[in-house]
């Protein structure tokens, strides 16, 4: 086994941390661990070590990318919020529009085609779920989430069901949607309220919610809260929530969610079935309301994470995983839009907050929205640049 001395351990980690936008300070609890100590492997200083990200381009020439998800074979599917097309980008980067009835999409504001999920058998039920606006065929509209199949050549999307439907819409604000297959195989859909204000707390609204649902059947998931009812709220995961834009399932199989802040604290939740998280703009729409209103009655659940005044509109977000990461490892990426920077979150067992990492080489890029963890565990991450400068950038640890 290779030894590294104490100088060359120091050496190793204060290199790394600047490189991967660790502050010193950061990185004082591995020297001061380091002085306990007058040896250490290699491989244990090259895990307590933050590791330099190489970010490259992916795809490139993309119009408001929202989602990425990869396919077989090193493809991957994109969609578009405001053209509303689904896109497959080769192994090498190039790209074609797949054959899909954008026109059916509505769009306005937020909402348009958004959230983005492949089924985990895609490989035999060739199936992939998305969440966009809708128009209803009484007239007015709604934000849903649909089930395709993609052919073998992978230019064409043929419908298949609606799996679930009837959140609520108005001008498009809070619109958002995000989509996430769980390791027990239900659908976790995450809502926002539509800029209503009784929306979060009506649980018979599915508006500033997160669902859970069965992803074939569109039945609500037996383990819901108030599964046995009859009315919406049997889909209800979480309620109490302003505008859900990311979901996120850590290895201990705890779910947890991330959203928009009002002019202040963003939040990442860790998620527990029938929660209360404390969104409550009434009357009207309030927002000068806490995020996480603990007046309320009952108990309202209070943020992991939260940005504090102002915020930064974080969007999507995944666990990070693999020695690669080094000091990354298990710790939760999240996007930001208006800040135009990721963050990485490491958070204890009981979901405590220990760090935030702010990584240098993430802050070029524009607005970043999704976050979406490779086969090799690599991270492909959307930007939200308009008329054909968004990407899909690949980010990695250097080896």
């Amino acid at each position: 086994m290779r030894i590294v001395t104490l100088g060359v351990m120091l050496s190793l980690v204060l290199a790394a941390a600047p490189a991967g936008g660790a502050s010193a300070a950061e990185a004082g609890p591995v020297a001061a661990s380091a002085r306990a100590t007058d040896t250490i492997t290699l491989a244990e200083a090259q895990r307590r070590a933050v590791p330099r990200l190489v970010v490259t381009k992916r795809v490139a020439g993309l119009s408001k990318p929202w989602d990425v998800k990869p396919l077989p074979g090193g493809r991957l599917l994109v969609t578009e919020r405001e053209t509303a097309r689904v896109i497959v980008a080769g192994k090498r980067g190039g790209k074609r529009v797949v054959r899909f009835p954008s026109s059916k999409v509505w769009h306005s504001g937020e909402t348009g085609l958004m959230s983005l999920e492949v089924d985990p058998r895609f490989a035999t039920n060739r199936r992939f779920y998305t969440c966009s606006g809708g128009f209803l065929s009484g007239g007015g509209h709604d934000v849903r989430v649909n089930v395709w199949r993609l052919n073998k050549k992978m230019t064409r999307a043929a419908f298949v069901r609606k799996l679930i439907g009837g959140f609520p819409t108005t001008s498009g604000r809070h619109g958002g949607c995000r989509l996430l297959i769980t390791d027990d195989g239900s659908m976790l859909v995450g809502t926002g309220d539509a800029a209503v204000g009784t929306n979060p707390r009506d649980l018979d609204s599915l508006g500033g919610k997160t669902l859970r649902l069965n992803r074939f059947t569109g039945r609500p998931w037996p383990t819901n809260k108030y599964a046995g009812s009859d009315r919406p709220r049997r889909f209800v995961h979480t309620y109490g929530h302003r505008n859900v834009q990311g979901l996120a399932q850590r290895r201990d199989g705890s779910l947890w969610s991330v959203e928009h802040g009002s002019s202040r604290d963003d939040e990442v939740n860790k998620l527990v079935n029938g929660g209360d998280y404390g969104w409550n703009p009434v009357p009207g729409y309030d927002e000068s309301v806490p995020m996480t209103d603990q007046s309320l009655p009952g108990q309202q659940i209070g943020a992991k994470w939260r940005s504090g005044d102002p915020t930064i509109a974080t969007s999507g977000a995944a666990f990070v995983y693999g020695r690669k990461w080094g000091a990354l490892n298990g710790t939760m990426a999240v996007a930001a839009l208006k800040a135009s920077r990721m963050l990485f979150l490491t958070f204890g067992p009981r979901g405590n907050l220990v760090r935030k990492r702010v990584p240098a080489a993430l802050k070029r890029y524009g607005r970043l929205r999704s976050v979406t963890v490779a086969p090799n565990g690599d991270l492909l991450v959307t930007t939200d640049g308009d008329d054909g400068t968004g990407l899909v950038l690949r980010v990695r640890p250097a080896r």
